[in-house]
């Protein structure tokens, strides 16, 4: 099992970030290990909403499926999983220290099944570094600070 988290303010107001990140297709805008990524149900986007995944990790392409579980007005979650991974990405989000400013806090907690269970160390390296990737497209994105 793998967790990265990371935390960092942003320029714009918890719920239009909340608003944005809600849609999990953009994450083809801001997570750099997402190839594409697209809406799999229709309707307004509510917990049950679906999503296909393709990511690139450690060289290789990996598909997974995406549920939005919980939908907050300060919270985000979505799980993803795979035939070797669950893929649990927590976000949050509150005021910032200034009028118009966000203080984001996004975790990701990976669980590899079966032989994926080897790479964990190396997951480990590669999600660190996706993490902090991550954080400066969202930063760029909304604008704002790293924390």
């Amino acid at each position: 099992m793998v967790d990265v988290e990371r935390s960092f303010t942003v320029q714009a107001e918890p719920e239009a970030v909340v608003d944005y990140l809600k849609d999990f297709a953009r994450t083809e805008e801001w997570d750099p290990g997402t190839v594409s990524c697209r809406r799999v149900d229709e309707g307004p986007i509510r917990v049950g909403s679906t999503w296909h995944n393709v990511s690139k990790f450690l060289g290789s392409e990996t598909e997974l499926t995406y549920q939005l579980t919980v939908s907050e007005p300060r919270r985000l979650q979505f799980v993803g999983k795979n035939d070797t991974a669950t893929s649990t990405d927590d976000i949050r989000v509150g005021p910032g220290e200034r009028p118009g400013e966000t203080q984001l806090v996004y975790h990701a907690h990976i669980e590899f099944h079966g032989a994926a269970k080897l790479a964990t160390p190396v997951a480990k390296i590669a999600l660190e570094k996706l993490g902090n990737d991550t954080e400066k497209n969202l930063v760029r994105l909304f604008g704002g600070d790293r924390a």
